[in-house]
């Protein structure tokens, strides 16, 4: 049986309910061997890690993921839950969407599909990469400990290209009709707060925007915007007695670019406290209300924001909002947030072994990579247990000076916990240092080493 400290254990215990008991048994042991593994996260090198390299029956953990029954979803909602409760109990939510490219190959990989790969391309250079595409919400909150914005996954969908759904008999669903199933699913576990959704360009479309409004409570999205986008006025009012289809939108204004172009546009400085990690920034922004509509669409009003930096460092681009109240500075600096999943992103490669499992059944694949994501914010949970009673050791080096943690940090500390209560605390060695594995020695010493 396994030992972990008392407040891990409120944390992870609470998971139990969504699991039978055979099943939780092995799923804790993956998981706890997930977060101590410091290289590749395949369930062999989990079992080796946990001292289990000698199960016969290894098969059983396996079929945890390509084959026992339970819910990915009611797994995200609980952690969603715990993220709430922790970090953001009261006050707006902040969502971060965005999607991904996962490498991965192998010809038993139904799913996978050529992508652009976000990462090595640039404005002119085109970069394809095989592998899987994933689209991830995460909760965008203050990490009182980190004195930043983290953010932090809790619900990842597999998302196949056009080329997986030819021979099959479900069409292909779009990018944006994935994000607006998942903004539902947060919405349903969210009634009473009020959503905001930071995301990226891809996901400005008309009919995901009309959607997402016309909720009962509207959740407000700010993307990236198009800067030849056709807006318009609102529509007229209706007079008593005209005749005729209702108009949905009123004369033709100009576009950003020309708004962009045009000498008498009147720009307002802005002062951002944080520019993208950068620290204190001013730009100037010029924001307008509009209704932005495309023929055989429903018209959209929003509000946007044109920016650009008057020393000419980044290029002018524009913002949209679906909620009209809002300031152009509160817009901005709001969206500011939105890199921190790319942070993620990086970060759960670097340290969770993102691309590096190796599963090819389909369940196997849609449980995997959204376990090793949601890890992220689980030991977000875990390390934020430690730093209530005191400082988490920050490890510093003659060229890096790091003065506040950040995920390896957090990463480091959960692991050494773990360690002393596995192998410390643990009647199955009974206190022989000699039973155990050589393989975590290392570990344990690499974890220890790490947060001096």
């Amino acid at each position: 049986m396994l030992t972990l400290p008392s407040e891990y254990t409120t944390i992870l215990t609470s998971f139990t309910r969504l699991f039978s008991k055979r099943v939780w048994q092995h799923a804790q042991i993956l998981l706890i061997g997930a977060i101590l593994t410091p290289a590749q996260r395949t369930v062999a090198a989990v079992l080796r890690i946990m001292g289990l390299e000698t199960e016969t029956h290894f098969q059983t953990y396996h079929r945890v993921l390509n084959r026992d029954r339970w819910s990915s979803l009611e797994v995200s909602n609980l952690l969603l839950a715990w993220l709430i409760k922790t970090f953001v109990p009261t006050g707006p939510v902040f969502l971060g969407l965005d999607d991904t490219i996962e490498r991965r190959r192998g010809a038993k990989i139904a799913a996978k599909g050529i992508y652009r790969d976000p990462v090595r391309s640039s404005q002119s250079h085109f970069v394809k990469a095989s592998g899987l595409r994933w689209l991830s919400l995460m909760l965008l909150t203050p990490i009182p400990w980190a004195k930043r914005v983290w953010a932090l996954p809790f619900l990842t969908a597999l998302c196949p290209s056009e080329r997986y759904y030819e021979k099959r008999v479900r069409g292909h669903k779009k990018l944006t009709h994935w994000a607006r199933q998942m903004l539902y699913q947060a919405r349903r576990w969210l009634p009473d707060r009020q959503v905001v959704v930071l995301a990226d360009a891809s996901f400005a479309a008309i009919e995901l925007l009309w959607r997402i409004i016309q909720l009962p409570n509207p959740i407000c999205m700010i993307t990236r915007f198009r800067l030849d986008a056709a807006l318009y006025t609102p529509a007229p009012i209706r007079k008593e007695g005209q005749k005729g289809r209702p108009r949905k939108k009123g004369a033709r204004l100009p576009t950003l670019k020309q708004v962009l172009a045009n000498s008498r546009t009147v720009w307002v400085s802005l002062a951002l406290p944080d520019w993208y990690g950068q620290g204190p920034k001013t730009v100037e922004s010029v924001s307008d209300t509009a209704v932005w509509f495309h023929n055989g669409l429903p018209p959209v009003p929003i509000r946007w924001v044109l920016i650009r930096d008057p020393k000419g460092v980044f290029a002018p681009q524009a913002l949209l909002c679906t909620d009209l109240t809002l300031s152009a500075e509160q817009i901005v600096k709001w969206f500011v947030m939105r890199w921190r999943v790319e942070v993620t992103f990086h970060e759960v490669r670097t340290h969770l072994g993102v691309e590096t499992q190796r599963q090819w059944s389909d369940l196997a694949i849609a449980r995997t990579t959204p376990t090793l994501l949601g890890l992220f914010s689980l030991v977000t949970l875990l390390a934020h247990t430690h730093a209530r009673h005191r400082r988490l050791p920050v490890r510093q080096a003659a060229w890096y000076a790091k003065p506040l943690p950040t995920f390896s940090d957090a990463l480091a500390i959960v692991r050494q916990e773990l360690w002393q209560h596995l192998y410390f605390h643990s009647s199955h060695f009974q206190g022989d240092v000699r039973k155990i594995p050589v393989r975590a020695l290392k570990c344990l010493l690499y974890a220890v080493c790490y947060t001096v």
